[in-house]
């Protein structure tokens, strides 16, 4: 089973939308499990504090690297073979092929750093990846996780309905996705291209082809780029 270990100030914000459509149902039948660790339940003091003004000065507050430990710890010992993840804004960007070896394995401990992020030291001292979604800050890394988690979930086998469905998706295969369409034929003057009506199937294929590489060239040439290193 593919385990996801949440280690969070709010946990009260999970299973959130993972309780929901594919992944809450795949949760349900135990497909995958999700646990939540509060982090202040290691904090420092009658007041469970688990940040601390930076060294050096500077706005905000930093998590400290013994609070983390403790909590890290305590979800998970030595043994546990799930990567540990941090989400932050400075890790590296999260794609598909990273997400569909996080589904392969057996699951992610995840912490998600609020205020201005984590002691450095924890970083190295529990062997933490730095993750990110995206270049922009968001509060904290709960929202993130959301992200990872449900790329993960729905490529675990039974998740999907149709198990064939994930592979010509956006990045599968180094392209974005090629446009589709449905009923109505046509929607205010603008008709089903004629070819996709045809029952030829190797034009067909050929023709989202096309649209998937013209969409990637007008809007991700960095895709393109990559695919020729």
């Amino acid at each position: 089973m593919w385990r996801a270990t949440i280690l969070t100030l709010f946990p009260e914000m999970f299973p959130g939308p993972l309780g929901l459509s594919l992944a809450g149902d795949a949760l349900a039948r135990g497909v995958w499990a999700l646990e939540t660790r509060q982090i202040r339940e290691h904090g420092i003091g009658r007041h469970r504090a688990v940040d601390d003004t930076p060294a050096g000065g500077g706005p905000g507050m930093v998590m400290r690297a013994d609070v983390l430990a403790a909590a890290i710890d305590a979800a998970a010992d030595e043994n546990d073979p799930r990567p540990r993840l941090l989400m932050s804004p400075r890790g590296r960007p999260l794609t598909q092929a990273r997400v569909r070896d996080l589904a392969q394995g057996p699951g992610a401990v995840i912490l998600c750093a609020r205020f201005e992020g984590v002691d450095e030291r924890i970083i190295a001292a529990r062997r933490l990846e730095e993750v990110s979604i995206g270049d922009y800050i968001l509060s904290g890394g709960e929202v993130a996780a959301f992200a990872l988690m449900d790329a993960c979930v729905r490529l675990l086998p039974g998740v999907m309905g149709e198990e064939l469905s994930g592979e010509e998706e956006s990045f599968e295969t180094g392209l974005l996705e090629y446009p589709h369409y449905t009923r109505p034929r046509d929607f205010e003057g603008r008709p089903i291209p004629e070819i996709l009506l045809s029952g030829d199937h190797a034009k067909i294929a050929k023709w989202r082809h096309e649209q998937a590489l013209a969409l990637t060239r007008a809007r991700r040439p960095d895709l393109l780029a990559r695919g020729k290193e």
